[in-house]
């Protein structure tokens, strides 16, 4: 007999006729001889209705009587189903949040889970009743016992938890779409479905805006090795599975406040070619990187600074023994992309040129436990100040922070970031087939053997996000400790922060050397972001700070992208065809992002989607 959490969403449980059908699925689950919990949401739009509520009450209601308000919404659903199990004959009780012993912090509206207490919980099973659990819910910690939401996407996040503290054999994850599919359907009908996706790669596809699973709940998965499979609640297809490494082992203390990052890697073996004041039009990264893979060289890290005029700047690394070839392309195609198109006057690109460093290294932290976690990539940067080293580059990604610096402060930045991140071990690098055994870190992906990228297409999905905001902070000092006290003040407002460029273009303002970094925040966060950083400007001796919230953040994601020359090509000609100008690039070893205008967002993603060939032979039919 299996224990079983099963998790359905708002559109699952919309209708009385809906909320029957899922009671007909839990009774045939249990009758097959399974224990089960049943985890759900608010039906259908009543979420949105309540907030709608509130706002015509007032335009800034407090969080703790959101919280209150929101909370009712899954009360009227575990109930209802309940009485649908009743009336077939299947013993069962619902619960909320609170009385199923869902213990959180005391931050309302986006509390995490602090443990689950599953007294109750085992006495009902027991019993042989389903428990029909409020998602999205919990309780404070303090002696207030304040009722507290987890936030978007917290019902995925109180079925996940539930299934960790209770050592379920699987979690399902119930919805409207027959799995996990290569994008969302609603924007590309012919989105194909996959079988399973590593957590990974389902990582980065959830915090992209992938509205199937939500991170958080992908991280606790990850974290406590939880089986978990995402279905349809229309039919009995098999749906996706996301599969996770052997877990390290983890306290259920503490659940979502464990240590966020599990590991440091390095590599040594990079080298850095910067093309500065290049054209900033559609076409130009797809010709540089289409140079790049005709060659046969494969690129690490790619970032495209915010544009400043009519230029822009782009970087890239690539291993030391490949730097002499990259350099002479990079060389070779300079008066190319600096040739004006017709009627076009560029008279500041006679300066483009192309810089190169041998003597770097990148230091990544990694871990799933620092999604939506504010204050980490800050706690990187700020460990790394305080031992005097600077970063020349930096990209970011979902589970991954990278940095490079000197090669020369390689050895020391290991150490440093070891003992602030409480990191002894690393886990088998994913997809290398690398296993520290006797050391506190390891090589990057990149920096060992990547043959097992075959059993994988180069990109498994591609995602759009449309609710970011970018900052640009002008002419930074370029000095050890900027980044971390920027992104410290953004932490300190709970922003978090997710893509991160620093320009690589040097100015020197007033005798000293300035750089830019721009970084996207959510929107919400943008006005905010923006305050607590133009406060700060005259104490840390940096320009303007300006937002754009008219963008859009399109990525590609796969694991079997590591070590194939010419994906990241693929992805920027996809985009110049469509005469789509990219505005920003970061990458990691798993996801290339870009960001362009948001009116070009959707016909973006569908360019990429169909450049890699991830359409299907179906199409797929949402329910309303």
């Amino acid at each position: 007999m299996a224990l079983i959490v099963q998790k359905y969403g708002g559109t699952s449980v919309g209708s009385v006729e809906r909320i029957q059908a899922v009671a007909q699925r839990v009774f045939r689950t249990v009758k097959a001889g399974n224990s089960l919990v049943v985890v759900v949401s608010a039906m259908g739009k009543t979420t949105d209705g309540l907030v709608k509520l509130a706002n015509e009450i007032t335009s800034n209601p407090s969080r703790r009587e959101m919280d209150m308000l929101l909370s009712t919404g899954e009360q009227v659903s575990i109930a209802l189903l309940s009485m649908a199990l009743h009336r077939l004959g299947q013993p069962a009780i619902s619960l909320t949040g609170a009385q199923v012993g869902i213990v959180t912090e005391a931050e309302h509206t986006r509390a995490r889970i602090l443990r689950i207490e599953t007294d109750r919980l085992n006495r009902h099973l027991q019993k042989g009743e389903v428990v029909v659990v409020a998602g999205f819910q919990g309780i404070s910690a303090t002696d207030d016992l304040e009722i507290t939401t987890l936030g978007r996407g917290g019902s995925d996040t109180s079925a996940v938890a539930l299934a960790a503290a209770l050592q379920a054999d699987f979690c399902e994850i119930y919805t409207d779409v027959p799995g996990i599919l290569t994008t969302d359907p609603r924007l590309v009908p012919d989105a194909q479905l996959m079988t399973e996706i590593t957590s990974d790669e389902m990582l980065e596809l959830a915090s992209l805006g992938a509205k199937v699973l939500h991170p958080r709940a992908v991280e606790i998965a990850r974290n406590y090795g939880i089986p978990l499979v995402v279905r349809s609640s229309w039919t009995d297809d098999p749906g996706t599975w996301v599969i996770s490494p052997p877990p390290k082992p983890r306290p259920l203390e503490g659940l979502e406040l464990v240590r966020p990052v599990d590991a440091v890697e390095f590599d040594t073996d990079q080298a850095k070619v910067s093309l500065l004041r290049v054209p900033d039009r559609p076409g130009v990264a797809a010709r540089l990187f289409g140079e790049i893979a005709s060659q046969d060289l494969d690129v690490d890290l790619i970032i495209q600074s915010i544009h400043e005029g009519n230029s822009n700047d782009i970087a890239f690394t690539v291993t030391k023994d490949s730097l002499n070839k990259a350099e002479a392309v990079a060389n070779a195609i300079i008066p190319a992309l600096c040739k004006p198109l017709l009627g076009e006057s560029i008279p500041a690109l006679d300066a483009a040129e192309v810089m190169v460093e041998q003597q770097i290294a990148k230091v990544t932290i990694s871990g799933a436990g620092m999604i939506g976690r504010p204050g980490v990539a800050a706690q990187m940067f700020s460990t790394l100040a305080d031992a005097g080293i600077n970063i020349q580059m930096i990209s970011t990604s979902e589970v991954k922070v990278s940095c490079v610096i000197a090669q020369e402060d390689c050895d020391r930045a290991i150490a440093v970031l070891c003992e602030a991140f409480e990191v002894t071990s690393s886990p088998v690098s994913e997809g290398t087939g690398y296993r520290a055994t006797e050391l506190d870190i390891a090589p990057s992906a990149s920096a060992v053997s990547s043959a097992p990228a075959a059993l994988h297409p180069p990109v498994r999905g591609v995602a759009l996000d449309l609710k970011q905001a970018r900052l640009a902070i002008r002419q930074v000092p370029d000095r050890p400790g900027m980044a971390a006290k920027i992104f410290k003040l953004l932490a300190d407002q709970n922003i978090s922060v997710d893509m991160i460029i620093q320009s690589q273009r040097c100015r020197v303002v007033n005798g000293m050397t300035t750089r830019d970094i721009a970084c996207t925040v959510a929107q919400m966060d943008g006005e905010l972001a923006r305050l607590a950083l133009e406060k700060a400007a005259s104490e840390l001796g940096y320009g303007e700070v300006l937002v754009d919230a008219a963008i859009a953040k399109v990525s590609i994601v796969g694991s079997g992208m590591v070590g194939q020359p010419g994906v990241a090509a693929r992805m920027f000609t996809a985009l110049a065809e469509q005469h789509i100008n990219i505005q920003m690039i970061a990458t990691s070893e798993i996801k290339i992002s870009c960001l362009v205008a948001e009116d070009d967002g959707v016909r973006a993603l569908q360019a990429i989607h169909a450049a890699f060939g991830l359409s299907g032979s179906q199409k797929i039919q949402v329910p309303a």
